[in-house]
């Protein structure tokens, strides 16, 4: 059972429903710890000044924010405390809006709100949660946490109430930020046609549990089979390949999906790991072909070079 990390209530005109707030994300990243090359030696970091390169402690350090190039205003502990956002214990919701309206880029991370264990917590909650569903808005709140004010957003999520804290709008960079953005492109009706044609043959219902981390699982695969000793070869990297001719790289796409049976190129396994019948598994990347090599329990796979993959998979198929 996860633990709440914030506790306090969520207020809509005088409406108060007491709730906690929980993690809803468990990123599943591996992490490393650094060596020292040929002597196995941890590595750890100080706090040096740089003019006399003594440690610094944690205590004598300061704050500082460039104004200018190489000028510095110094900001202490006290003054920011000063100007740190009351520590209310209260979500404030000012709007309710359509989910639609608000563009993903704003959502930065999600959180579960549950009713507080209190008397009476749970009728204003199923109340709220109820109401949003049925009027297909979310609210929009602003709340303090770990000195910090935030703006979210409330919806429904299933039997709970997530929510999403997002950016503030200058915290979002516009389109002028990218460079060399495309400018008077011309699209054929042929080819805007194709590449419908294309998307349509790709798509398919959402199910996150098809889609997983491959790369990770092949990290955690080589550490495993260093721990045991193993010597590992590693491979060249393959060269990207080159779009040369736009519709003739569209026709083949088509083609290759419907082969496929409609499913996009990451997930046209089977649930078991098998290749369907009649698929060519030589026009499938190594990428691919080890995801499938995966699905289907193929030991050593990892190690495999895509012709010993595809062989693998063959003789799974025939077995």
């Amino acid at each position: 059972m996860a633990r709440a990390i914030w506790s306090g209530a969520v207020s809509f005109g005088l409406v108060t429903v007491p709730v906690r707030l929980y993690t809803a994300t468990d990123p599943q990243d591996v992490r490393f710890r650094q060596f020292q090359k040929g002597t196995g030696q941890r590595i750890r970091y100080q706090r040096v000044a740089e003019e006399s390169g003594e440690e610094v402690d944690y205590e004598d350090i300061v704050k500082g924010y460039e104004v200018e190039k190489g000028r510095f205003v110094i900001v202490t502990p006290e003054e920011l405390a000063a100007v740190e956002p009351s520590k209310s214990r209260t979500i404030d919701i000012e709007d309710f809006v359509d989910l639609d309206e608000i563009d993903p880029i704003y959502f930065e991370k999600t959180y579960f709100l549950g009713p507080a264990p209190d008397v009476g917590a749970e009728k204003p909650y199923v109340l709220l949660h109820r109401a949003m569903r049925e009027t297909n808005k979310v609210a929009i709140a602003r709340f303090v946490m770990r000195s910090k004010q935030y703006l979210a957003a409330i919806r429904p999520y299933g039997e709970l109430l997530a929510l999403e804290t997002l950016y503030f709008a200058d915290e979002v960079r516009g389109a002028d930020s990218v460079e060399n953005l495309p400018e008077d492109v011309e699209v054929s009706d042929r080819e805007l046609s194709i590449a419908k044609q294309l998307i349509e043959s790709m798509a398919t219902e959402w199910e996150p549990e098809r889609y997983r981390d491959t790369y990770r699982e092949r990290v955690l695969e080589l550490i495993e089979r260093k721990a045991q000793g193993e010597e590992i070869v590693v491979e060249p990297e393959a060269e990207t390949p080159q779009v040369v001719d736009l519709m003739e790289a569209l026709r083949a796409s088509v083609e290759q999906a419907k082969q496929r049976g409609g499913k996009p190129p990451s997930a046209a396994a089977r649930d078991d790991g098998e290749a369907a019948v009649g698929d060519d598994l030589s026009e499938l990347s190594k990428e691919e072909l080890y995801e499938r090599a995966s699905q289907a329990g193929i030991a050593g796979r990892s190690k495999m070079s895509k012709d010993e993959l595809i062989a693998a998979l063959t003789k799974k198929r025939a077995s």
